[in-house]
């Protein structure tokens, strides 16, 4: 089983954080640190596991990684998955964000962090890796992409049209609001002494 997926740069900073177990923040910001003096101590030049059990209080515990430019791929799992296994599936996770975001790179991961996250639920959903074919992942964040852009776009729209409707109508429910008004009758003609004062029917210009 997964227990973590960590993904820091080069100064620890994490920029991918997701959990299979549940741990106290507090804990979590310790395995974080620790997970990143462990790995930044590694040469180059040694194997990508090493053994961690201090970390998850777990004997079978281990850390498997992968460099690439600024940012370390960290997962943390038990003695039943396969460190060549993992491995691979690392190489699949990036190799699929490299393919989504065109170049990814750590800004990608900054700004876009829930399509990060919505990629990394078609590899691995509570803990247990999910799928591994590279070309289905990247079919699915595909879909998703589209159908989250088809419902801005019709949200604009709604808001859009019931703008309109609202200012081109207006007029027209003044006009009708006036005519509805119930007023009393006006008389036509009004005497004042000798002067007789002829009121305008008022009602040819509604």
């Amino acid at each position: 089983m997964i227990n973590a997926i960590l993904v820091f740069n080069n100064h620890g900073k994490p920029r991918l954080v997701r959990f299979y177990r549940h741990l106290a923040e507090e804990a979590q910001q310790q395995i974080l640190r620790d997970t990143f003096h462990m790995v930044l101590r590694r040469d180059e030049h040694v194997c990508n596991f090493l053994e961690c059990g201090s970390l998850f209080g777990s004997p079978d515990c281990k850390l498997i990684y992968r460099h690439y430019a600024t940012l370390y791929f960290v997962f943390c799992v038990d003695s039943s998955e396969s460190e060549l296994g993992i491995l691979d599936l690392i190489q699949v996770f990036v190799e699929t964000l490299d393919k989504c975001f065109e170049n990814v790179c750590e800004l990608d991961l900054i700004f876009h962090m829930d399509k990060v996250h919505y990629i990394l639920q078609e590899v691995v959903i509570g803990g247990m890796v999910l799928e591994t074919n590279m070309n289905e992942i990247v079919a699915q964040a595909e879909a998703q992409s589209k159908l989250e852009k088809a419902e801005v776009s019709g949200s604009v729209w709604g808001l859009e049209r019931g703008a309109q409707g609202g200012l081109s109508a207006a007029p027209s429910r003044a006009v009708s609001a006036v005519k509805n008004i119930n007023l009393p009758e006006i008389p036509r003609n009004i005497n004042i002494g000798d002067i007789n004062i002829k009121v305008p029917n008022l009602s040819q210009f509604m």
